[in-house]
């Protein structure tokens, strides 16, 4: 940071050449310029014109306009120059035109120190106001020194340096000055020490409106925010002597939004027009806007939109983003877009907020469109732009189109930064692509950002996922400073690569390097577990995170019902929706899916209905859930009502809500609302599957239609698999045509050779059919190669855990116990004849 000496270097040059003109100043200025015209002009009329200009040219012209009236070195006049640059904001005149000055008072000394603090040169300032007390001033310092001291204490953050100003304006007796105790206030707040700031507000024996709302600012500015309400309602009750005002309102107001206390300033504002009889003004708009695009309050957003256009407001740069960005927050980009296009200033941040927008809003055209828009009219495309772009499209799964903008950016000579590197990274991740994760990876190391903690970090998930875990740690002994994250990151790979004991080893190593083990990393190792169907395990470090009082969040519990479902305990599965239901995550969406999902491979269809109903907004994802689990148990006509329903209610169906209402319609019987379901794909533009064919070929073969269905299968696109073969068996089974099944049952010996159900469904037709010698033939052939049939298999939970049955199996440990309660029954049911 430069010293005084080489700031005053840095402004001596010369004053800019005078204009040509003699005696009269052109440009215009109120009726005082005409006083110029008298001869010869006073000091006072200089004066008076300096205070009125609002222009540095202009301003240029009356000091060469003085100066050749013979005012040169003019205490007075000088003073007043001083201070027109100054507030025109022009520190390279002001600067010279201090160090020139043969005497220097305190006016100038406080005019040159309050331009420092304007435009956020407080270290300059500071050494001012040193140069200040050292060389001093032929008069006693004055009380308006010391709210620009002080306000350079604040903006240096430095409270110790505020409490000498303090100790001074005690000395000199200003302290019960009503300018310089608000100052102190709003330096105390600034500074962090509420305390003294009230101590200060308490001890003033005068307060204005000024004072109420510095100590209001303070309390918002170190996060006090009901402590601060309370001040305000205490001034509405007329207990501080004044009632609030605009600026009252707006701090709390605005102090409410920024912390995200989103619902109660919105009802502020409304206290403030209702109550108050204040109307807001921009600035006030300008903070409440945000709160309304967070809380998605898309009607109380055009209300205040409404009011921007009575009030004309739209010159207001915060008031036009800040509706630009509710209306996105909103999803209401039509809205936004015209916005930007009519009002707002087109610049790169302007731009970037746009094509972010659309991003959030899966408008990925748009985004694409708006971001080569701003090349063909001359906006620079900074680096945020281009993240925002490649981040969108990694998001967006485009990840080909990710890479070649990654590619464009590099040809355009634009830098990548850590942002850039960890997007293209998680999307090397997400294709599981290690050729081009060692790329960007090259790329890193040439920039030096290989060891940056961000970029660490997705490079370890990126060889994680890879499944180079050898990699995966070497990327990470090089970050620089290993963050939490990072951590974390390393100990999912493992637990991915099934590698328990190491992350034991990790975890003991993440203490000693002073992390503690957060929610996301017993997160990413659950996740492992599930992974490596180690659902035991699974389950059992989610019990061990509520005992060490960690509460599990709705990733977590997401996780852990995959595993529930995967297990079919229901028990386990009702645990974890118990604990669901109390962190209020139950009526989440997704939560709520995966419940479903849960319940259905549990065998409780009446439970994934309760939690069905009790989902907020279901989406397509929670009707596929239901409508599978209608599927999966038979429940046709249910799962057709469904879908019914979802049509109303204008839910675009996808592939997997086809699928689940065509295994209903086989369920129901429904052949001709199956086909009606079948057409219909069309209509919503899904491409239909081999197993959307197989459904249909099931629900022909049950119907009777064999041969139709028959015909089907030899006009797939697509290879027939088993389970399509296996449908058409099936049929020819319950409608014993033999020789059709014949055909069917030979595709299916040759696509799976050693499946037993194969043999037995074959072997049960020519049974249904009373083809006995075709059957004994079948068995001998299972015989000659060996095959058996699969054992049936059945499982019990009870409290001590899952016991698993298999036919003739006596494995059990209490196999004797069994046997016998077994003999019992048995002797039971014989005596009493049942």
């Amino acid at each position: 940071m430069k010293t005084l000496l080489s700031v005053s270097e840095a402004f001596t040059p010369p004053l800019p050449p005078i204009p040509s003109s003699t005696n009269r100043v052109t440009l215009s200025l109120p009726n005082q310029v005409t006083l110029l015209h008298h001869k010869p002009p006073t000091s006072t009329t200089y004066a008076s014109l300096l205070d009125s200009c609002h222009s540095p040219t202009l301003g240029k012209q009356l000091h060469a306009h003085s100066i050749k009236s013979g005012f040169l070195a003019h205490h007075f006049l000088t003073t007043k120059l001083l201070q027109m640059y100054a507030r025109n904001s022009s520190l390279h005149h002001s600067r010279h035109l201090f160090d020139t000055m043969p005497f220097r008072n305190l006016h100038s000394w406080t005019a040159l120190l309050r331009l420092h603090v304007q435009i956020g040169l407080f270290h300059q300032a500071f050494l001012l106001l040193q140069q200040l007390f050292n060389e001093g001033v032929p008069v006693e310092l004055d009380f308006f020194v010391f709210p620009v001291a002080l306000k350079i204490c604040s903006g240096l953050f430095a409270v110790e340096l505020g409490r000498q100003m303090h100790g001074m304006a005690l000395k000199h007796g200003f302290v019960e000055n009503v300018y310089v105790g608000n100052a102190l206030i709003d330096m105390y707040g600034k500074c962090g020490s509420l305390d003294e700031a009230k101590k200060v507000l308490e001890g003033m024996p005068h307060k204005d409106c000024v004072s109420w709302n510095s100590m209001i600012t303070a309390c918002v500015a170190n996060g006090f925010m009901y402590e601060a309400l309370d001040l305000l309602q205490s001034m509405c009750a007329g207990e501080c002597g004044l009632p609030p005002n605009l600026v009252s309102w707006s701090v709390v107001i605005g102090g409410f939004a920024q912390n995200s206390y989103d619902a109660e300033s919105v009802k502020l504002l409304a206290r403030m027009v209702v109550e108050g009889g204040i109307r807001p003004n921009a600035q006030t708009l300008a903070s409440v806007l945000p709160a309304c695009g967070r809380m998605q309050w898309l009607h109380l957003g055009k209300e205040l939109h409404g009011y921007v256009v009575r009030h004309e407001f739209f010159s207001n740069a915060f008031v036009v983003n800040g509706l630009v960005d509710m209306y996105i927050k909103c999803g209401d980009m039509r809205s936004a877009f015209k916005m930007f296009s009519r009002f707002s200033r087109k610049c790169a941040a302007s731009y970037n907020a746009m094509i972010a927008g659309y991003w959030e809003n899966g408008h990925v055209f748009r985004a694409k469109e708006l971001f080569d828009q701003m090349k063909q009219e001359g906006v620079e495309r900074d680096r945020i732009s281009w993240n925002s772009m490649i981040s969108g499209y990694v998001d967006s799964s485009l990840l080909d189109e990710a890479f070649s903008l990654f590619r464009d950016l590099l040809e355009e000579g634009i830098e990548p930064d850590s942002f850039t590197l960890g997007s293209v990274l998680s999307g090397c991740a997400d294709m599981a692509s290690i050729r081009r994760g060692k790329e960007i990876h090259s790329h890193a190391i040439v920039r030096d950002l290989h060891s940056n903690s961000f970029v660490a970090g997705a490079l370890v998930e990126m060889y994680c996922k890879c499944q180079n875990i050898v990699a995966a740690e070497m990327a990470f002994n090089d970050a620089s400073e290993r963050d939490l994250p990072t951590w974390n990151a390393l100990i999912s790979g493992y637990a991915r690569s099934s590698q328990t004991k190491k992350i034991g080893e990790l975890l003991q190593k993440m203490k000693r390097d002073g992390f503690e083990p957060n929610v996301y990393t017993w997160n990413g190792i659950i996740a492992g577990y599930v992974e490596n169907k180690q659902y035991d395990s699974a389950m059992r470090l989610f019990t061990e995170m509520q005992t060490a009082n960690l509460r599990p969040d709705i990733y977590t519990v997401g996780i852990i019902l995959a595993a529930c479902s995967k297990l079919a305990t229901i028990q386990r599965g009702k645990q974890v929706h118990a604990f669901s239901i109390r962190a209020g995550h139950d009526s989440d969406v997704h939560i709520g899916a995966a419940l479903v999902d849960m319940y259905a491979k549990c065998g409780d269809v009446k439970h994934c209905c309760h939690v069905y109903n009790r989902i907020s907004n279901p989406n397509l994802v929670s009707h596929n859930a239901l409508l599978t689990a209608y599927a999966m148990h038979g429940l046709g006509e249910e799962g057709i009502a469904l879908f019914r329903r979802m049509l109303a209610g204008k839910v675009r169906p996808d592939h997997v809500t086809f699928l689940a209402v065509l295994s209903s319609c086989v369920h129901a019987g429904s052949l001709e609302i199956g086909h009606e379901c079948f057409d219909l794909m069309v209509t919503y533009n899904v491409t239909p599957t081999l197993k959307h064919y197989t459904c249909m070929i099931d629900l022909l073969s049950r119907a009777g239609k064999l041969y139709e269905a028959y015909e089907l299968i030899k006009k797939l696109p697509m290879e027939a698999d088993a389970v399509t073969w296996n449908a058409l068996l099936g049929g020819c089974f319950i409608h014993s045509e033999v020789d059709l099944g014949e055909i069917a049952a030979e595709k299916l010996l040759e696509l799976e050779p050693n499946n037993p159900g194969n043999y037995v469904m074959l072997a049960n037709l020519y049974a249904s059919a009373g083809k006995w010698q075709c059957l004994a033939q079948t068995r001998q052939l299972m015989k000659d190669k060996g095959i058996q049939k699969s054992p049936g298999c059945s499982w019990i939970e009870d409290k001590d855990g899952t016991h698993v049955f298999v036919a003739s199996d006596k494995t059990h440990k209490r196999t004797d116990e069994i046997f016998y309660i077994l003999d019992n029954l048995i002797r039971i049911k014989h005596k009493n004849n049942l």
